[in-house]
């Protein structure tokens, strides 16, 4: 069995890999080809909680995997840890064997940007040249990446509630990826300037209000991926077509969960799920003035999907550590 660290995991799976393996998961998903991930297991502890996913993928090699996550949000300033710590376990889908423990604070971090990626390649208009970014840490960082994958960006527009944080992603980001970075005070009017935006919060009331958006616009909200967590005005759902990663997962803790409980909107109401539109059984965008919105809550496809890309690529270099379960029996 092997065991991979955060450092391998940055290694071996590059973000446009990431892209294209849970692209593939999506829209095998889709299809019917994969079995639907259970529901996500989630245990309040104190100051903050767990939780668990899983999922199985077939392909070449069948692989099961389960992420456990721990979210414990005053980590950075109580004891210098991230605030998101874990693992995933990797399975032999045809045989159970453990086949590595990787680091889960990585692969989450690139497969939630990939998967916004993938939205934008279909739900973002061609020719989507401005950014605006809501949430300048890691993910603010991660999406800036994966976004200039699929569009060519102009320009962004960064905004954080802590406008230091925002100063510094302008400086790094604009060093790295080489476009023009202006640091905003504000939501309103800022966002309506850009054609894409991501929200990638903490925040459990609104940031964006139904007047901050305009038609044409696509926006990836990403930050409500638990009960309450929110950062759209649930007016703004009601008014956009509406591309869920999991519609189930999204009723309940997503931006849908609002909408939802407003009543604004069913389930029913979708436009569709991502893999549906990947895989083509679902349009994407018809006509340049749709207002697309996907709710990003993160799913089990999108960890396993990166972990069997990590593991296959790291047998194919000989990376990782070689761990062994085996023992003398008590």
């Amino acid at each position: 069995m092997l065991f991979l660290d955060r450092r391998d995991v940055a290694a071996l799976l590059p973000m446009d890999a990431c892209i294209e393996a849970v692209g593939r998961a999506f829209a095998a998903h889709a299809r019917g080809e994969l079995p639907a991930p259970p529901g996500v297991l989630g245990t309040p502890a104190g100051a903050g909680g767990f939780h668990v996913k899983a999922a199985a993928i077939g392909g070449a090699r069948g692989y099961y995997a389960a992420k456990v996550n721990a979210n414990f949000p005053g980590n950075p300033a109580l004891h210098g840890l991230p605030a998101i710590q874990g693992l995933i376990a990797l399975f032999a889908l045809g045989d159970g064997r453990p086949l590595a423990l990787l680091d889960s604070i990585e692969i989450t971090i690139l497969r939630t940007a990939a998967a916004s990626a993938i939205a934008a390649r279909h739900l973002a208009r061609e020719d989507a040249r401005t950014l605006f970014v809501c949430g300048c840490g890691t993910q603010g960082r991660a999406h800036l990446r994966a976004l200039s994958l699929v569009r060519p960006l102009a320009r962004v527009l960064a905004f954080d509630l802590d406008a230091a944080a925002a100063r510094r992603f302008a400086s790094e980001m604009c060093a790295e990826c080489g476009v023009e970075i202006e640091v905003v005070a504000d939501v309103p009017g800022n966002l309506q300037r850009c054609d894409m935006a991501v929200t990638c919060t903490p925040a459990r009331e609104a940031l964006v209000a139904a007047g901050d958006v305009r038609p044409g616009q696509f926006i990836a909200a990403v930050g409500a991926d638990s009960e309450g967590k929110q950062e759209l005005d649930p007016r703004v759902l009601a008014k956009a077509r509406v591309v869920a990663d999991v519609a189930a997962q999204a009723s309940h803790m997503g931006e849908l969960q609002h909408a939802i409980a407003d009543g604004l909107m069913t389930v029913a109401d979708l436009h569709a799920e991502l893999g549906e539109v990947v895989a083509g059984l679902k349009p994407g965008r018809s006509s340049e003035g749709e207002l697309f919105v996907f709710d990003s809550t993160g799913t089990a496809l999108q960890d396993v999907a990166a972990a069997a890309a990590v593991f296959e690529r790291a047998l194919a270099t000989r990376r990782g550590r070689e761990l062994s379960l085996a023992g003398e029996p008590a």
